[in-house]
This record gives C-alpha cells, sequence and structure tokens, in this order.
C-alpha cells in the first residue's frame, strides 16, 4: 500500500489503520504479532488505540493499550509504525456508564497521557486525540493542554475524535492566531450506511453529516479517520445471516436496504468483496480520507488492503 503524507507534518501514513479495539477481546492476545506483523508486512502503518480499550470487559483496564505495549517492546518496531491513542473518554467502569460525565479537564488528560505512555511502552505518541469533547471548556484551554504536551515532548501531533464542526471550527481560528498547527486529524463516525441509519444509542458519537463534511472539504489540514468503516459488520451480517440478524441495528432502514443491493452490484461489477466494497466508499471522497479498520484474521487484513488498488468509480457511490 503507498502511503501519503498528511499535510504540514512528518507523518507519513498508509491508506487505513488498524483498530485495536479488540486486542485481547475479539482477538485473543497471543495472536497480535500476526495481525499487526501481516497488517506491517501488507503497508499498513497507523495501529490505533485508546486509553479506554476495552474498560468495558473486566477485569483489565487500558487492555488494548498493554497488549500493543508488549508487542512494541517485544517487536522493537516502535519506529515503524505511527502509533495513536486516545484519551479524555468517559468512564466505562461499572454499570450503565455516563457517556456525558465529562472527563476532558487538564488534570483527567494528563492522567491519561502518563497512562497510556506507561501501558504503551513508548516516550512519546504519534498522534494524540481528544477522545470526546465537552463544549464546556474553553477551546482556547483544550489546545493549550496539547501543546504543552507537544512541548513537552510527550505527543508529536494531536487530533479530535467526536467533535463537532462548530468547534473544530473555532480551534482552528484560535490555532492560526496563536500560530500551532492545531488538529492533524479528526475521528468520525463515518461510512456506507452512515447517512441513512438511525441514531444511535451513544448521542456522544459524531457523525459526518453535511455540515462536518463541508468542514472537511475545505479543511484539509484536518484528516478525516472515520472509525466503524465496516459499520460495525451490518452488511456482512445481513449477507451471510439475512435481515433477522440485523433487524435491532440502527444501520437497518429502508434506504440501507436499498445500498445493500447496489453492493451486490457494485461487488459483481468490481469482482469484490464485500469489506472492499465499503472500504472503497472512502477512497471516492471529496477529500481524503483514512478509515480505521480491525481484524484478528490477517486474511481479512489483505482483502482490507486489496481494495485500494482497486479503481473505484465515484459515480457508483454518488448514484446511491
Amino acid at each position: 500500500m503507498e502511503k501519503r503524507q498528511i499535510q504540514d507534518t512528518e507523518l507519513w501514513v498508509s491508506p487505513f489503520g488498524l483498530g485495536t479495539a479488540d486486542a485481547g477481546v475479539g482477538w485473543k492476545e497471543e495472536e497480535t504479532d500476526r495481525i499487526i506483523g501481516s497488517y506491517l508486512e501488507l503497508g499498513g502503518n497507523v495501529v490505533d488505540t485508546a486509553h479506554v480499550y476495552s474498560d468495558w470487559v473486566p477485569p483489565e483496564i487500558s487492555r488494548s493499550e498493554r497488549i500493543i505495549g508488549d508487542w512494541l517492546a517485544k517487536s522493537k518496531k516502535r519506529n515503524e509504525i505511527v502509533l495513536v491513542t486516545k484519551g479524555g473518554h468517559p468512564s466505562m467502569l461499572g454499570e450503565n456508564p455516563d457517556m456525558h460525565q465529562s472527563r476532558m479537564r487538564r488534570e483527567d488528560m494528563i492522567k491519561d497521557l502518563d497512562g497510556s505512555l506507561i501501558k504503551l511502552r513508548t516516550d512519546h505518541i504519534d498522534l494524540y486525540f481528544y477522545h470526546r469533547d465537552d463544549p464546556g471548556i474553553p477551546v482556547e484551554e483544550t489546545i493549550e493542554v496539547m501543546e504543552e504536551f507537544v512541548k513537552q515532548g510527550k505527543i508529536r501531533y494531536y487530533g479530535c475524535s467526536n467533535w463537532t464542526p462548530r468547534r473544530m471550527a473555532e480551534a482552528d481560528r484560535y490555532c492560526k492566531e496563536k500560530g500551532c498547527r492545531g488538529f492533524t486529524a479528526d475521528q468520525m463516525l463515518f461510512n456506507y450506511g452512515t447517512e441513512y441509519m438511525n441514531p444511535m444509542a451513544d448521542d456522544t458519537l459524531c457523525t459526518m453529516d453535511d455540515e462536518m463534511y463541508a468542514y472537511h472539504k475545505a479543511n484539509s489540514r484536518n484528516l478525516a479517520m472515520p472509525y466503524m468503516g465496516i459499520a460495525s459488520g451490518f452488511f456482512h451480517s445481513y449477507e451471510k445471516k439475512g435481515a433477522d440478524a440485523v433487524k435491532e441495528s440502527p444501520y437497518y432502514t429502508e434506504k440501507n436496504m436499498q445500498r445493500i443491493k447496489r453492493l451486490e452490484m457494485l461487488k459483481e461489477k468490481y469482482n469484490a468483496n464485500t469489506t472492499q466494497i465499503l472500504l472503497g466508499f472512502f477512497t471516492v471522497q471529496d477529500f481524503y480520507c483514512l478509515p480505521l479498520y480491525g481484524t484478528g484474521k490477517p486474511e481479512r487484513m489483505k482483502e482490507a488492503a486489496d481494495a485500494f488498488s482497486i479503481a473505484f468509480e465515484r459515480k457508483d457511490f454518488l448514484e446511491l
């Protein structure tokens, strides 16, 4: 896979990032070297985790970071990857976590970042994200916290996840006034099925709506890094098990049923599988996207990588 430089940075990144929320849960810890190794062999280099992954599965907290850190220590391949992690997420411990309980104050971010550095066994993070936003905190304060981390050498660049276009624009203006780089990337919910999906149960997630799409089209310095790139397996589950298997999914709408039919046509046209069409969707947007994709099966990693060598036509997705 051919790497591309993120604008105004020293980071060269592969077409998709390896999501690791399932490390030690969806795939066994002992498979880590085989999974990340196959990703690197295919030309991938963006490994994405978060301090909160996967606290919702007791008893271990920050499991994903710890597993990635163990792999980094054993493999000695820290310099081969762009290491991405996130802090400031509401606590996921206990029953019914409150997703609206802000953890974005300076002291929260210091605690999370220092914890991430320990778990990941590294002295710096290449790209560090605010995992959520708190509109009650002035954007100037949030930026200064990240700038402090940069000056300390703990992070190289920073980004945001689940921020509204308005708040990102506020941050952009402040950074321009201060003469600092500002947000390098933005993670949001975006995929082949988001346009017509029902609202997610977690309303703190930000989706790529028309306003956000216009923001990214006009702001190429803030790389769009979509998560849930293959719609949480919705289209795959429908394909394998039928409608009854996905009726409870927020993606189960009349419009997305129509998209399933279109998906089948595109698979035939490009001699591609479902994963490749879903990832191909990102290659025809008005701005560069670096989707995140997680799998515990190396053969699926190869399928994902091959998607970026297919010359998808924009009109196929515009006609949806």
